[in-house]
């Protein structure tokens, strides 16, 4: 999306992971999207068009369709309706502020812990992830599994590595 690659080269600064799956950059891709598109359209219309955009990722899941690099399971798509509907108050609370200021408005949310991220440990290549317990998930315990024992946590959670 040139909108997200163009803002996390230019305008973060540093409150963003790279993380477009349950991570702090996929937050900010909902509620950014989610803030505008309420600015010119009503709120009710867009989120149904949220609900139903997440459904799509059953299907996904269901097909073995990646999304972001990874198959989609219930956590992301909970995380990602969560942080829909801080979007979309954002956006009927703040109808004519420029993109520029969303964009501030959001990293603030992200910042102080008003959005959903998934609790994880990206090492490298891979991410480790944590039930709410704090207890590592096998990475067998989540394959082709669309409930699953991750964790939301709020977006000011800092990912540190655990047992």
């Amino acid at each position: 999306m040139i909108i997200i690659n163009d803002f996390k080269s230019n305008k973060d600064p540093g409150i963003l992971d790279e993380l477009e799956n349950g991570g702090k950059l996929d937050a900010f891709r909902h509620v950014f999207t989610m803030s505008l598109l309420t600015q010119k359209i009503k709120s009710k219309k867009i989120r149904k068009l949220g609900i139903a955009h997440e459904k799509g990722n059953y299907l996904q899941f269901k097909n073995g369709k990646f999304e972001d690099g990874e198959l989609p399971d219930s956590v992301g798509t909970e995380m990602d309706l969560r942080n829909n509907e801080i979007g979309i108050k954002l956006g009927s609370e703040n109808k004519k502020l420029n993109s520029d200021s969303i964009i501030q408005l959001v990293l603030l949310e992200i910042k102080n812990g008003n959005c959903w991220v998934v609790r994880m440990y990206p090492h490298k290549n891979v991410r480790i992830y944590y039930t709410c317990d704090g207890h590592r998930i096998p990475s067998e315990d989540l394959k082709g599994k669309w409930r699953n024992s991750k964790c939301l946590v709020k977006s000011n959670y800092n990912s540190v590595k655990h047992n």
